[in-house]
């Protein structure tokens, strides 16, 4: 039996899902858990009790007070693993992720997570997302490189969370994707939701979350294209997603497209640029980082091989 205290702000990324369905992520617990624990009143949201099907909203504030019969792992250990840190301040740090490396514990994998990392490199860490994503902003898959925020306090992380929110943080990436394009720019607005015919996997259908991306051609190749890839929204896989949608997978990304005779070692995707106002004093900062060594020797092989490129 493990007894829970904890105090929760919903960010962006869980916005729209059932309030049981939230928390069982959050704190990696079976949702039956905490469907009891909500029919006992054990969990209010902005004070007041709620209902397991309540769909949560950006900002809202839950507070926990649980009693669980199952075993939960209520604690992190701190690891040295090393971080390429890209800028850092009072209140956060900007770090640029290698791919492989997930980027918070889950489904029963405690340990070898970025989150593990920051726990052994930072003094303080925000507790908005909960005990298990101490700190984190806004994520990216595990075989994504790229910039990803991390919040060292809670006013901070409230601060950044908000201009995901409406919209006033940019993220942009690069990706090698699969076929040639006709235009050189274009949107991406289909709404995205769970796979029912495999929970790895998201999909583009009618009773999902809004999602919007959009896109520009960088540079063509005889069979691919790499591309600019900015987010309006931010859902679980969404580029991935779209891009399947449209026919045109990101290379390597076997979820979603199938093996590549290309590339085999994940996704070539990278989320090379960010821009956002800094907490302390609302100073604009924009960072960007060159292409991964791995993804531009495949764009140098393209080259190559392509005698005469479309530009």
């Amino acid at each position: 039996m493990k007894k829970i205290k904890k105090n929760l702000k919903v960010s962006e990324e869980y916005l729209g899902e059932r309030l049981d369905v939230y928390l069982s992520k959050v704190l990696d617990v079976k949702r039956k858990e905490v469907q009891e624990a909500i029919e006992k009143g054990e969990v209010l949201v902005f004070g007041k009790p709620s209902k397991s099907g309540y769909k949560v909203r950006i900002d809202d504030e839950i507070t926990l007070d649980l009693t669980l019969l199952d075993e939960v792992v209520t604690s992190l250990t701190p690891e040295d693993i090393p971080l390429d840190i890209v800028y850092e301040d009072e209140d956060l740090i900007l770090i640029n992720k290698p791919k492989g490396l997930v980027v918070h514990p889950g489904a029963g994998n405690y340990s070898h997570t970025l989150v593990n990392a920051l726990l052994h490199y930072a003094k303080d860490l925000s507790s908005l997302n909960g005990a298990f994503r101490p700190g984190i902003v806004h994520r990216i898959d595990k075989d994504t490189w790229g910039l990803l925020l991390v919040a060292k306090n809670d006013k901070a992380h409230a601060y950044l969370a908000k201009q995901l929110e409406n919209h006033l943080m940019h993220r942009s990436y690069l990706a090698l994707v699969k076929g040639t394009f006709p235009n050189n720019k274009g949107e991406i607005d289909a709404p995205i939701g769970r796979d029912p015919s495999n929970r790895l996997r998201m999909k583009v259908k009618a009773d999902g979350k809004k999602a919007i991306s959009y896109y520009e051609v960088k540079e063509r190749f005889s069979h691919y294209t790499l591309l600019n890839l900015d987010l309006k929204t931010g859902r679980t896989h969404q580029l991935r997603a779209h891009l399947a949608f449209i026919d045109h997978p990101i290379v390597g990304d076997d979820l979603y497209g199938g093996k590549s005779s290309l590339y085999q070692n994940g996704q070539l995707l990278v989320a090379y640029k960010i821009v956002f106002k800094r907490p302390k004093d609302e100073k604009l900062m924009e960072f960007d980082i060159p292409l991964p060594k791995e993804f531009e020797e495949i764009l140098l092989k393209l080259k190559a091989e392509d005698t005469s490129p479309i530009i």
